[in-house]
């Protein structure tokens, strides 16, 4: 499952930049830890280009890559992430 979803997204990451403003994106959780299971949500954390942070801008990426994947996504901006949980969500990432 790993694999089929990092390629999705590498395969859409052009348009993902383009369309959404997008400096990074990666995935994290259980689909890069191996334990997803059919009905697991996809965990991405994203950087946006300065000034695109927005909400309809995250709203419409999460739904695009909702379609994409064809799960929920649950989608992180990494400038906000808590201090508690930062460090193990950075460790765990991968980029696309």
């Amino acid at each position: 499952m790993k694999n089929k979803i990092t390629n999705k997204l590498k395969m859409h990451l052009p348009e993902i930049k383009k369309r959404f403003m997008v400096k990074e994106i990666g995935i994290f959780g259980s689909q890069i830890r191996g334990e997803a299971k059919s009905k697991s949500d996809v965990d991405i954390l994203v950087e946006f280009e300065e000034g695109c942070e927005t909400f309809d801008n995250y709203m419409d990426l999460k739904f695009f890559l909702e379609d994409i994947f064809g799960k929920k996504v649950d989608l992180v901006i990494k400038n906000v992430l808590k201090e508690e949980i930062k460090e193990d969500i950075l460790s765990q990432v991968k980029y696309a």
